[in-house]
């Protein structure tokens, strides 16, 4: 009597069917990096625009106060701090005009650092006047 052989079952993948796998794992990922990327630092800047317009909020209220614009010195006096997941991301400046008989104003300004470097500085000032307008 003949025995008859059955062809064996294959357990497993090839070498080139994990080496096609990982190319396209590969390519996909190439594609979507720099997307995320790009997300994330839109994201960012966000959160730093809502800061800045909490800060110009804060400078309204002052200048009702005051007759003058706070200095980064006096908004922290009254209790503001930038928030961390902010101030990882940014630093900021408040140029005041406040002389003789010119029209009190500020311009904040705030620089990105570390990972968001590339993305420039942002600026508002007291008249809402926003810069870069692209990425606002």
């Amino acid at each position: 009597m003949k025995k008859h052989s059955f062809p064996r079952k294959r357990n497993g993948f090839t070498l080139i069917e994990l080496m096609i796998t990982v190319a396209i794992i590969a390519i996909l990922a190439s594609i979507a990096y720099p997307s995320y990327q790009q997300y994330i630092i839109r994201s960012k800047r966000s959160a730093a625009q809502a800061q800045m317009m909490d800060i110009a909020n804060r400078q309204q209220q002052f200048l009702l106060a005051n007759r003058s614009y706070a200095t980064k010195d006096a908004l922290a006096a009254s209790g503001y701090t930038l928030p961390a997941e902010v101030a990882a991301n940014y630093g900021y400046t408040i140029t005041l005009q406040d002389a003789g008989t010119q029209v009190p104003s500020f311009l904040l300004t705030f620089s990105p650092t570390g990972s968001q470097q590339r993305d420039g500085d942002l600026t508002l000032n007291n008249q809402g006047v926003k810069t870069p307008a692209g990425k606002w």
